[in-house]
C-alpha cells in the first residue's frame, strides 16, 4: 500500500549509461584552452604593456593618472614619481597609477 507510485516507476528503469571519461577530459581541456586565449593570454599582454610603460617615464612627461589628473613628472624615483599640476603644486604618486604618457605639449594646450 505505497502511495509513492512515481518511486516504483522510477526503480523500473535502467540506469544512464556512463559518460567517456576521454570525452570529459577533452571538455576540461577544451575549457581551459579558452579561458586561456580569452583571458588570461590578453590580461599578461596588457601588464606587459603597463610594465613598459612605467619603466619608461622620465623627467618632463606628460602623463595621465588612473584617477584621470593631469601632469608633468618633475622627479622619477624607483617607485614614486612627482607630478606638477599647477603653478607650484607638486604631488606625489606611486608609478603603477600612471595611465597613459601624453604627447609633449598637451597640457599646454588645454
Amino acid at each position: 500500500m505505497s502511495f509513492f507510485i512515481p518511486e516504483a516507476v522510477a526503480q523500473t528503469q535502467a540506469a544512464a549509461p556512463e559518460a567517456n571519461p576521454i570525452v570529459t577530459l577533452l571538455m576540461f581541456g577544451g575549457l581551459f584552452l579558452f579561458m586561456y586565449l580569452f583571458i588570461i593570454r590578453p590580461q599578461r599582454k596588457r601588464q606587459k604593456e603597463h610594465n613598459e610603460l612605467v619603466s619608461a617615464l622620465n623627467k618632463g612627461d606628460e602623463v595621465v593618472m588612473t584617477s584621470g589628473m593631469l601632469g608633468k613628472i618633475t622627479k622619477v624615483d624607483e617607485n614614486y614619481i612627482v607630478l606638477e599640476t599647477g603653478t607650484n603644486i607638486e604631488l606625489k604618486f606611486q608609478k603603477v597609477a600612471v595611465h597613459a604618457v601624453l604627447p609633449k605639449g598637451t597640457i599646454k594646450n588645454i
